[in-house]
């Protein structure tokens, strides 16, 4: 049985978020030291990033706002508001997105009604309210009151993947289930102004967004292009729990991310892939030399060694299309697909979902690997059979890592 993932839907707020501009209004802010102003500036200018989106409408630089809480456009200076007073505005323009990408991926799933679905798994880390947006979603899409609900929360930008591999379990379990699987994220609300590196780069990445799928034993329409969703494996890299962090403070969340994510991601993204392609019959037979020449019991390193094998997007030998021809990498920033990119040997047309995916939107936490996966579906070069890898990175530091096939109806 297949389990598949159909209707990606992407939705992002209205307002617009110019980086050049930002990263002058940031630039500006009379607190900042003279190293910090060169470090917004080199930060947001290496970012890869051409706009963002944010719920704030009043980060637009011709807001008119009477009583600004985020930004006073006047002076140009950036506010501190409390926690409380971020979250209460999360609460309203979160659920917005969440009921909008929801009810986009019901209409875009032919075949399916709002009383089909049986599961909600929402994912946020953004912020947090109770009842929250998998009760919001059943009220406002007028799913079944006995809907099963599931929210993944404070996770981090991985946590669309478990998402995914949540709501395969439960089709698994139960053919006949339908699995309504919701992202969201707030990043802008937490964007602030400071002389800590980690903290500008993040002001110079993160952004607004949701999306939606259904998850299912349905097969797709005709013509419907879809994913079945077929392995996945989680990997907590052994450095790096301080590197990526996500933290509650009396303003705001606290984003740590460190420049040495990077780096981190360049000496184990093998490793994090081994287990997931030992995994899977039509790969594990070509690192099947290597791993019977691991010393490990499970021939992590042997396959860690062979992973340059598969990346390139040629079929295998009697077994056409199994070759993995799409990367959905989670776009963290310029330099993390750099090194992904360099590491693994893709060529610059696989890169192009992600980098596009930072270029048009910045990075929007969990929701960001659902927009690059919806790029390689839309895209005429994702042909059916096509294999997908997929991986998502979060704080631990936790690769979260899966492996899907393109299905046409």
């Amino acid at each position: 049985m297949s389990v598949t993932l159909r209707a990606l839907q992407t939705v992002v707020p209205p307002t617009v978020l110019i980086q050049e501009q930002v990263r002058d209004v940031f630039a500006s802010q009379p607190d900042l030291s003279r190293l910090g102003k060169r470090l917004v500036t080199a930060s947001f200018n290496l970012s890869g990033i051409d706009t963002r989106h944010s719920v704030i409408d009043e980060l637009t630089l011709d807001s008119e706002t009477a009583d600004p809480q985020f930004f006073d456009s006047a002076t140009q200076q950036l506010l501190t508001p409390s926690t409380r007073v971020r979250n209460e505005l999360y609460i309203v323009e979160a659920t917005k997105l969440f009921v909008e990408a929801g009810r986009r991926a019901l209409a875009a799933c032919p075949g399916l009604e709002a009383s089909d679905v049986t599961h909600v798994v929402t994912v946020s880390c953004t912020g947090f309210f109770a009842p929250g947006p998998d009760y919001m979603l059943v009220r406002e899409l007028g799913l079944r009151p006995s809907t099963q609900r599931y929210h993944l929360g404070f996770m981090g930008c991985y946590a669309s993947m478990p998402a995914l591999r949540t709501a395969k379990q439960f089709v698994d379990a139960d053919p006949t289930a339908v699995v309504l699987v919701v992202s969201a994220e707030l990043c802008s609300l937490h964007l602030r102004t400071s002389d800590d590196p980690d903290t500008i780069v993040a002001s110079s990445l993160f952004s607004d967004g949701a999306a939606a799928g259904i998850v299912s034993a349905r097969a797709p329409e005709p013509g419907e292009k879809a994913l079945n969703l077929d392995l996945f494996e989680t990997v907590i890299t052994p450095v790096g729990e301080g590197d990526m962090a996500w933290k509650i403070g009396d303003e705001g969340f606290e984003m740590i991310l460190s420049t040495y994510v990077p780096h981190i991601i360049d000496q184990h993204i093998e490793g994090a892939l081994a287990p997931l392609f030992a995994r899977d019959a039509r790969l594990a037979a070509v690192l099947a030399p290597a791993v019977a020449g691991s010393t490990g019991s499970t021939g992590a390193t042997g396959v860690a060694g062979s992973v340059a094998t598969l990346v390139a997007p040629v079929a295998l030998a009697d077994t056409p299309a199994t070759a993995i021809a799409h990367w959905a990498i989670h776009p963290g920033g310029r330099s993390i697909l750099d090194k992904t990119e360099a590491k693994l040997g893709l060529s610059e047309a696989q890169l192009v979902p992600s980098r596009e995916t930072l270029r048009n939107y910045g990075n929007m936490s969990s929701a960001t690997i659902l927009f690059v996966l919806k790029a390689i579906l839309d895209s005429p070069d994702a042909a059916e059979g096509e294999r997908v890898c997929a991986m998502a990175f979060g704080p631990g530091l936790t690769v979260e890592s899966g492996l899907m096939t393109v299905t046409a109806g």
